[in-house]
């Protein structure tokens, strides 16, 4: 009792403890954290059409709090722990009261913070969560919900870790000198590698839906895209670990860079298309902050307009020529949302611009002994940043494949949902509906008339006459043996 007593009298007003840097590392994990929960979520219910609104929202939740859980578990330790590989820390939990309430370290990093480890768990949790939410984008409308169940935790522990370890917990890329501000690296460009290669792995949406994806409400997109930005000064100011003058300067530069960004995405659309366009704008805006990410600290003002001017044409032209143009998107790799263009092509373009346009002052800022990029005579930092990226996208190639073949192979999940389900959508597979606006006096829709919704829209579509019985069930002549249960998923005989 007396040791016990004596640490907690210890512990009330440590000497390493900075209470400001401590405040702004929670708030600054606080805004990451909105930028998927309710951010994304938001923004693709809104993007998608009507019938996917739900499971979309619900990929993206499921993420946020299966990521978590992992991540107390075993999967800190491989991203921030005691050295086991040069690519990944020992695993093991981090749930005692002795391991989250004394100082923060990174141990083969030798770094130290001036916040408890708790903070520094939670803060490098929301940035694990977001980067599988984001790869969710491009999984959207078609992905079997069981699949994406099982591939989160794997991902995260065979791919993230891996990424965040080698980059900032020591790794054998932190010790080659790479610089990764804040995730263009770890989390845009791995999450745009995994969105392309499962994209392939699981197959495309329905081919009307592939035609006519219509976002079903612009005001939700624009709501969550809102967030996004905002939440980003969390996002790229909390990584100095203090509330530091750098990391003013990395939320400055994150403003300008993606508002420089925008306004050329929209240039672009004015210029080839006669028209700006609000989903433009909104991929303008993510591409300008996500090539920022790797340079906020280290570049100066005039460097994240350069790269916002490069977020805004180079990703442009990669989405809207090979992307409709090319058949390895048109016809092999359906990447919904457009995460390979948005993330990955933005991701490494920014890291390579790092290698350009880092500065002195501002590595030394963030606590880095490299002496800037190429502007400043290290021309090294050039081929080191493209050795990051390669690696990155590597191994992403192969353990992203490796996952969803055990998904489908070993564990018999189908990657993909039917295409009865993937007629119907949100109540095929959850048995709810994103808007329930009704005429019942009660504000419920009776079940059968819900099984006779679902069926009339697959007959729609196979031109077939759904008849309903005087008990209230659903049938049809040109379809028999296939009925909807009262949990709305499609049953066959």
């Amino acid at each position: 009792m007396a040791n016990v007593t004596e640490l907690i009298a210890n512990l009330e007003t440590p000497e390493w403890l900075d209470t400001g840097d401590n405040a702004w590392q929670l708030t600054a994990a606080s805004f990451v954290a909105l930028q998927s929960v309710p951010g994304l979520c938001m923004l693709y219910a809104g993007i998608v059409k009507k019938k996917w609104a739900i499971n979309s929202m619900f990929m993206a939740f499921y993420a946020f709090a299966a990521v978590l859980i992992c991540w107390v578990i075993w999967a800190y330790k491989i991203a921030f722990g005691e050295y086991m590989l040069p690519f990944a820390g020992r695993p093991g939990p981090v749930l005692t009261m002795g391991e989250t309430i004394v100082q923060s370290n990174l141990a083969s990093a030798d770094l130290l913070q001036n916040f408890p480890k708790a903070t520094m768990i939670y803060f490098q949790f929301v940035f694990a969560a977001i980067t599988l939410v984001l790869i969710a984008g491009a999984f959207l409308a078609r992905m079997n919900f069981t699949a994406w169940m099982v591939f989160v935790p794997l991902w995260l522990t065979f791919s993230y870790c891996v990424g965040a370890y080698s980059l900032w917990g020591g790794g054998f890329l932190f010790k080659l000198g790479v610089l990764d501000y804040s995730g263009g690296y770890v989390i845009h460009l791995s999450s745009g590698t995994a969105g392309f290669v499962g994209a392939w792995w699981i197959g495309p949406r329905l081919k009307q839906d592939r035609e006519n994806f219509q976002p079903n409400n612009v005001a939700l997109m624009m709501l969550g895209a809102g967030i996004l930005w905002i939440g980003w000064n969390g996002f790229n100011g909390g990584d100095p670990y203090s509330a530091s003058p750098d990391a003013g300067v990395a939320v400055l530069h994150t403003n300008i860079c993606a508002a420089f960004s925008m306004l050329t995405w929209t240039a672009m659309d004015i210029i080839f298309y006669r028209k700006p366009s609000i989903i433009g704008a909104i991929n303008g805006m993510i591409t300008g902050l996500v090539a920022i990410t790797p340079a906020a600290g280290f570049v100066a003002g005039w460097g994240a307009i350069i790269i916002g001017f490069c977020s805004g044409t180079i990703p442009w032209l990669s989405m809207n020529i090979a992307g409709k143009k090319w058949s390895l998107f048109t016809h092999h790799v359906d990447d919904c949302l457009g995460v390979t263009h948005t993330h990955a092509v933005a991701g490494a373009m920014g890291g390579f611009l790092t290698g350009l346009f880092a500065t002195t002052t501002g590595t030394y800022a963030f606590g880095d002994a490299i002496n800037g990029g190429a502007i400043e005579g290290n021309g090294r930092q050039v081929w080191v940043q493209i050795v990051g990226a390669l690696f990155v996208i590597g191994w992403n190639v192969v353990w992203t494949s490796l996952i969803m073949m055990f998904i489908k192979y070993v564990c018999r999940i189908p990657l993909r949902m039917s295409d009865e389900m993937l007629i119907i959508g949100d109540d095929a597979i959850h048995g709810e509906e994103a808007y329930c606006f009704n005429d019942d006096v009660d504000g419920l829709v009776p079940t059968h008339t819900t099984e006779l919704r679902a069926m009339e829209k697959i007959a729609v579509l196979h031109g077939r006459d759904i008849e309903e019985g005087n008990n209230g069930q659903t049938s049809s002549e040109d379809s028999p043996g296939k009925e909807i249960g009262t949990d709305g998923v499609i049953k066959i005989d």
